[in-house]
C-alpha cells in the first residue's frame, strides 16, 4: 500500500509553514487540535515555527495527547503522520494562555519572518499565520499596522519590489476585499484614490481567475457614504474618485459595477451576482463575512509571491488553553492554503 492510500503525504512533499501567532492566543491550541483531528480530516501535513516547548506544554493543559517533533521544512511532511512537526527558532516563550509577556512579541514576528524565508525559498508549500495581537507587538516596538503590511514588507525585502498587498476575506458564502485596510477611518477616506480601487480591483480579478479558477470574475464594488452618497447629496467620493475608477476597470475590460449602496449588498441574492465585493474600508468588509461564516472564513493575503492564509479570528485570550477553541478557520485556512498554492505557479516552482 502506498502512502497516499495510507492517508500519509509522500516522500518530498512540501508542507505549510503555520506560524504560532501569538503564544499567549489560541494559535497554539488550534494548531494542536487540528492535528490531533488529522486523518479524520485528511488535512494537509504543516510544520508550525515556533516554540516546541510551550507547543508541549499547552497540549498538555488542554488534555490532548499530541507528540511534537523538531523537524525542519524538508522533513515536516513524512514525519506529520506520527507527531507536529515543530520548527524551533532561537526566541521562547514563556507566556501563559491569556496573559502576553515581553517574550510574546519577539517570538510572534521570528515566527512570520522564518515563514517567508520558508516561502521565497520554496522549502513550504504556502503560509498560514496564527492570530497575533497588534497591541502586544505595538508595545514591542513593532512599526506595521497588521500581518499583511509586514508580509509585503518582507516580501520587499526578499527582493519583490513591487508587492501591493491586497487582503481578502473569503468564504464559500462570500469574498470580500478591503481597498484601505488597517487604518483609523478618518485616514481611509484621505487615502482613497481612483488608483488605489484600480490597483486593488485589479489585483483581486487576477487572483480569482488565477488562482480561485474563475474564467470571468464579477466584482462589486461599494460605495463609501450611506446610499453610494445619494448622486452627491450625502458625499462626493462616489462621483470623484469611486466612479471614474470603475469606468476604467470597465474599459480594461474587467466585469465591474458599482459604485453600489453598502447596506443592500450582502443579502443572498445580491451575493449570488458576483464573485467578489470590494469596499471602502476595512470594517465594511469584515463586518458582514465575520456575520455570514465567522468560523470558518479565511483571510488570504493577494499580491504576494507566495500563498499566504490566515484564519478569521483573533487571539481568544478568555479561552486560550481552555480547549474550548474551535480550530474550523484554521482548518479552513489550511485547505485554502493548498488549494491556491496548487493554482498558482510560483508556488508549485
Amino acid at each position: 500500500m502506498n502512502a497516499a492510500a495510507q492517508g500519509r503525504p509522500a516522500f518530498g512533499q512540501r508542507a505549510l509553514a503555520v506560524t504560532i501567532g501569538e503564544p499567549a492566543g489560541i494559535g497554539p491550541d488550534i494548531a494542536l487540535l487540528a492535528w490531533r483531528d488529522r486523518a479524520r480530516l485528511r488535512l494537509p501535513p504543516y510544520y508550525v515555527i515556533g516554540d516546541p516547548a510551550l507547543l508541549t506544554a499547552r497540549a498538555r493543559r488542554i488534555g490532548i495527547d499530541v507528540p511534537v517533533t523538531a523537524a525542519e521544512p524538508e522533513t515536516a511532511a513524512e514525519a506529520f503522520a506520527a507527531a507536529l512537526p515543530v520548527v524551533a527558532l532561537a526566541q521562547t516563550s514563556s507566556a501563559s494562555p491569556g496573559r502576553p509577556d515581553a517574550d510574546s512579541a519577539p517570538l510572534a514576528i521570528a515566527a512570520i519572518r522564518r515563514a517567508v524565508a520558508d516561502a521565497t525559498a520554496g522549502r513550504c508549500a504556502a503560509i498560514v499565520t496564527n492570530p497575533i495581537a497588534k497591541s502586544v507587538l505595538y508595545e514591542s516596538g513593532f512599526a506595521d499596522p497588521g500581518h499583511t503590511e509586514f508580509l509585503a514588507k518582507l516580501a520587499r525585502e526578499a527582493g519583490h519590489a513591487d508587492v501591493q498587498p491586497v487582503m481578502m476575506l473569503w468564504s464559500p458564502e462570500l469574498a470580500v476585499v478591503p481597498v484601505t485596510i488597517h487604518v483609523a477611518l478618518a485616514d481611509a477616506i484621505k487615502e482613497l484614490t481612483p488608483d488605489l480601487i484600480v490597483s486593488t480591483a485589479r489585483i483581486t480579478a487576477q487572483a480569482l481567475r488565477t488562482q480561485f479558477g474563475i474564467a470571468a470574475p464579477r466584482l462589486a464594488v461599494s460605495g463609501l457614504n450611506p446610499h453610494a452618497g445619494e448622486d452627491g447629496a450625502l458625499g462626493t467620493q462616489e462621483k470623484d474618485i469611486i466612479a471614474p475608477a470603475l469606468r476604467r476597470l470597465a474599459d480594461s475590460g474587467i466585469d465591474v459595477r458599482g459604485p453600489l449602496p453598502a447596506d443592500t449588498m450582502f443579502h443572498a441574492a445580491a451575493r449570488a451576482t458576483y464573485d467578489a465585493a470590494l469596499c471602502m474600508y476595512h470594517d465594511q468588509a469584515l463586518i458582514p463575512i465575520k456575520t455570514l461564516a465567522f468560523d470558518h472564513a479565511v483571510n488570504v493575503t493577494l499580491g504576494l509571491p507566495f500563498v499566504r492564509t490566515s484564519p478569521d479570528h483573533g487571539t481568544a485570550f478568555d479561552i486560550a488553553g481552555t480547549g474550548r477553541a474551535n480550530p474550523a478557520s484554521f482548518i479552513a485556512a489550511l485547505r485554502l492554503a493548498v488549494r491556491l498554492s496548487s493554482a498558482t505557479p510560483a508556488a508549485a516552482a
